[in-house]
């Protein structure tokens, strides 16, 4: 369900064969688009899930230690170990362990993959740099294996949450796009699709609310993904249409702090379900 915007700067991201930035608050469907594209291209979606400390190992390679160590005890016994030889044996393509970069860019692969770098506002400045380089020209320089580099370089999403500020200098290197919170149709569109099980009162019923949560001071606003989850929850629990009865047993889906199902208790809960209703019924 991508707007005009979007569409058009994955086309360019495409087409001009450049990195994709997406930045937007949680659960808007940065990750989503990514799993999207992977699926029109036919292609594979390879993800690096980034997080503080993240280093080279996780994500670009590192060596089978054990196996390199039962080979070289292999070669020993069979007095077959030769110094030069062994070095080539042991570092060699099939002890290498691939790491989602260095999988993106495998010069086997036939067609480009799409490769989702999640929430690289998480990652610590050094790996930034990194990605920089990598991502200028395609390639990861193995001290003991030498250059891999890509025939058909993937197409890279990078997404950010705004945790911290990434660096202009990657930003530059990337198309940029925001990606806000959906409209009521919009989102009530993507929910259908999703659920299409749900009857058409209880997707507008639900989205309402979640599109009134949104604007209240909550510890963890709701996005889009938790929209479609308290939806397939209602429809697995054969609900019909929304009722005070089964907000207060499925809340826990859309809500992830006590303090926010606390607020949306008693008086609260009636009068968004009031809004909801009344907006389900211009919509029926």
């Amino acid at each position: 369900m991508a707007d005009r915007g979007l569409a058009v700067s994955l086309f360019l991201a495409l087409r001009l064969k450049r990195p994709l930035f997406l930045e937007g608050e949680a659960g808007v469907g940065k990750t989503a688009l990514a799993s999207a594209m992977a699926a029109v291209l036919e292609t594979d979606l390879i993800r690096l899930q980034c997080y503080e400390g993240l280093d080279i190992g996780h994500a670009v390679y590192e060596w089978d230690y054990p196996r390199q160590l039962l080979e070289l005890r292999i070669l020993d016994a069979t007095h077959a170990l030769e110094r030069e030889n062994a070095r080539r044996e042991l570092y060699s393509e099939a002890f290498l362990i691939k790491r989602p970069l260095l999988q993106a860019i495998d010069p086997h692969r036939t067609r480009p993959a799409v490769l989702l770098i999640d929430e690289i506002d998480r990652a610590d400045e050094e790996f930034e740099g990194f990605l920089l380089e990598m991502l200028a020209e395609f390639q990861i320089t193995i001290p003991e294996f030498g250059t891999v580099r890509a025939v058909e370089p993937p197409l890279v999403v990078l997404t950010s949450n705004r945790t911290r500020e990434v660096h202009d200098a990657l930003k530059r290197r990337c198309l940029y796009q925001w990606i806000a919170y959906p409209s009521f149709e919009k989102e009530l569109a993507i929910v259908r699709k999703h659920v299409p099980d749900a009857s058409a009162r209880l997707a507008a019923q639900v989205t309402s609310i979640v599109q009134d949560l949104r604007t209240a001071e909550l510890y963890k606003v709701p996005g889009v993904s938790e929209t479609i989850d308290w939806v397939a929850a209602l429809v697995a629990l054969d609900r019909e249409v929304l009722d005070p009865d089964s907000i207060d047993e499925t809340i826990g889906v859309v809500l992830k702090a006590r303090e926010d199902v606390e607020a949306l208790k008693g008086q609260r809960a009636l009068e968004l379900l009031d809004r909801a209703n009344m907006r389900a019924t211009s919509h029926a």
